[in-house]
């Protein structure tokens, strides 16, 4: 019983939104048939008004709570801002999530560069590209979670004959080569690299395969002149492939530096955000719904909003010189 009902509901639901769209259909048929312009109103409109009430309100709200106290009562002004700078635990997660930001773009960038460049024209090329696009089809808590198997540790103690045995994989590695498991998502500073680890993991295939199509986009003629003028190897790279590709490089390199500056999939699933490894959108998370301090969350979450601006702004631009050119 239960089934037909919910499958009524669906069915009901399905009916309510055919009948929405084939009504505004109607009426921009008949609008246009007497002459009425800006007949587009009718698909921007309910468009701005659900961007409105689901976006622009709730930033509004959020940048208002955020000169407010933990229990949104009393207003102090910019108290929740002047704590993420001088709080050593916020300064933490500044500096962690710079360090996502400084090396997870260029680190996977130059992975994907360098293995479109290895790749191009090979025999077995879609093969090769698709086993380093593969994680781009794992969500970030699947690759999360595939990682954190990786980073697994069991008790180890070398003065016992007998150790239980590694099951994740790189602590294996380590015991096979001679040495002692480590707990790589708890040694600070290191486990933040190992988390980053991930999102270059991930992010490389999508580098990858972006720059590769921008590779083989280089006017033929170009490389042909070069040849003929004996530029070959470096040269060739230095000097044609990444000045030809530079918008395309900047696009993938900001795209992922958006990204990394608001990971929160990654470092919550693996450690939640302890052993120094929060970062903004985390610890805007932790702050607004675990510790109770909506405060602060919300000047974390504006913060976020702030540094997330400036990048994409630089991106648009990027676009636009290149399409101008």
């Amino acid at each position: 019983m239960q089934l037909a009902e919910k499958f009524g509901t669906m069915m009901v639901a399905l009916l309510a939104f055919i009948a929405v769209i084939g009504l505004i259909l109607f009426l921009v048929a008949v609008l246009e048939k007497r002459g009425v312009r800006r007949v587009a109103w009718f698909f921007v409109g309910p468009t701005a008004l659900l961007l409105l009430v689901g976006l622009v309100y709730p930033a509004a709200r959020t940048v208002v709570r955020s000169f407010f106290d933990a229990a949104n009562d009393a207003f102090i002004g910019l108290d929740n801002y002047s704590a993420i700078f001088t709080s050593p635990d916020q300064l933490v997660v500044l500096r962690n999530t710079v360090l996502w930001v400084l090396v997870a773009p260029f680190v996977a960038t130059a992975v994907g560069l360098l293995y479109a460049i290895i790749v191009d024209g090979a025999r077995g090329e879609g093969f090769a590209k698709a086993l380093i696009f593969l994680p781009m089809a794992i969500s970030f808590v699947g690759a999360s979670i595939i990682w954190k198997f990786v980073y697994e540790y069991r008790f180890y103690d070398p003065d016992l004959a007998v150790n239980p045995q590694q099951i994740g994989l790189l602590n294996q590695v380590v015991v096979w080569l001679g040495g002692q498991p480590q707990q790589f998502l708890i040694s600070e500073p290191w486990n933040n690299l190992f988390l980053i680890v991930v999102m270059i993991w991930i992010q490389a295939g999508f580098a990858m395969t972006i720059l590769s199509a921008a590779i083989k986009a280089i006017p033929a003629d170009i490389v042909e002149a070069a040849r003929l003028d004996g530029v070959s190897g470096v040269r060739m790279f230095r000097f044609i492939t990444v000045p030809t590709i530079r918008p395309t490089l900047v696009v993938v390199l900001t795209t992922i530096a958006i990204g990394s500056l608001k990971v929160f999939d990654i470092v919550r699933t693996m450690t939640g955000g302890l052993f120094g490894t929060s970062v903004v959108a985390n610890e805007f998370f932790t702050q607004s719904f675990s510790a109770g301090n909506q405060g602060l969350g919300a000047a974390l979450a504006v913060l976020l909003f702030v540094l997330v601006v400036p990048i994409i702004v630089y991106n648009i631009r990027q676009l636009r010189a290149s399409e101008a050119r």
